[in-house]
């Protein structure tokens, strides 16, 4: 009985894993190009496990895939005043992604203006809902995050905390959008589905152990 419970649940734990689809595993990227382009852009490179912007470049990342019902994982760390962002829901349509997308703030909150803030503070639902705890790493260490959606239900979670919670597409939310610098802006949380994407024109940033399924 007991061989067949460990089996049981090897093949439980086999099964939840290959659902999962690795983005990034520290030697190869997957899945992942250039905003508005067809490739990995140059301006991000592979150093010890993790992906990285260099120095004065900057493209953003977008999934290859598009995404509805998600769960994403991944851990980010920034350099002193460092700041990035982690997009969902993406479209092409405009200049920028941000113009278009939702995002979870990547940020040093000591020492980058946004952190004087909440509503722009690490692991914040970008100028929109502040974080409902201050659980973010000091600079130099990496934060897990993990951003689920499912039936318009969002959250944001950062290193293991519930921090954002909120429902897309619903009145509330629009009342936020309506109150912030994204009212401006057409293209801004219209999609009901779209790409994953990564900040990669703020300066140095590293992202390790990237990985997504549908739910």
């Amino acid at each position: 009985m007991k061989k067949l419970i460990l089996l049981t649940l090897f093949l439980a734990s086999c099964t939840s894993n290959s659902n999962w689809t690795v983005l990034f595993d520290g030697e190869k990227v997957n899945g992942l190009r250039g905003y508005r382009q067809t490739a990995l852009p140059d301006s991000w490179e592979i150093v010890d496990g993790t992906l990285k912007t260099k120095p004065d470049h900057g493209v953003d990342l977008i999934s290859e895939d598009i995404y509805k019902n998600f769960e994403l994982e991944l851990e980010w760390k920034v350099p002193v005043g460092g700041n990035s962002g982690i997009f969902y829901y993406a479209t092409e349509e405009g200049d920028y992604i941000w113009q278009s997308a939702p995002e979870m703030q990547v940020l040093d909150n000591d020492l980058h203006t946004d952190g004087k803030n909440t509503l722009t503070s690490a692991g914040s639902l970008y100028a929109m809902i502040a974080p409902s705890n201050a659980v973010v790493k000091p600079v130099g260490k990496f934060n897990k995050v993990r951003i689920k959606v499912k039936d318009n239900q969002v959250e944001h979670w950062l290193n293991g905390t519930k921090i954002v919670e909120y429902v897309y597409g619903s009145e509330a939310m629009w009342e936020l959008v309506a109150n912030s610098k994204f009212s401006t802006m057409p293209l801004f949380a219209k999609a009901s589905e779209g790409h994953i994407g990564f900040q990669g024109d703020h300066g140095e940033i590293w992202y390790r152990n990237i990985r997504i399924r549908e739910l």
